[in-house]
């Protein structure tokens, strides 16, 4: 039997009637959440930098369906397109720019997370 999901419960006592077959699916946290990733790149001169990029996410609660059944580790697909955007526009710059243009990365990562977000799902997942 194929549980499925019905409804997002608020925090507090709920009856769950197990006995009529109703079973709790999961668990998936509404609250603000950080990733900090890690990536190591070098630059257009040559010098290998830590970038370290903090992502704030959380569940929006009308979408809950989405985030708990079509994501399957959701710390691990951001953390993979954050790499992806971090090591596709660092090489392009020298050290100095890349402190210059730190908020044009930042935003670059935030685009290209938003785009993954509005994507449709029809499509399949997207590839890197």
């Amino acid at each position: 039997m194929e549980t499925l999901f019905e409804d997002v419960l608020e925090p507090r006592c709920h009856c769950l009637p197990w006995f009529l077959g109703s079973q709790l699916a999961g668990h998936l946290s509404l609250r603000l959440s950080q990733l900090d990733v890690r990536c190591e790149t070098n630059t257009k001169d040559n010098v290998f930098v830590n970038i370290v990029a903090s992502i704030q996410y959380w569940a929006l609660a009308d979408k809950a369906n989405d985030a708990f059944y079509k994501l399957t580790n959701t710390k691990t697909q951001i953390q993979a397109y954050v790499f992806y955007v971090i090591r596709a526009s660092v090489p392009k710059l020298n050290l100095d720019d890349v402190f210059e243009q730190k908020t044009e990365i930042a935003k670059a990562v935030e685009e290209e997370l938003e785009k993954i977000q509005e994507a449709p799902k029809a499509n399949g997942p997207q590839r890197l």
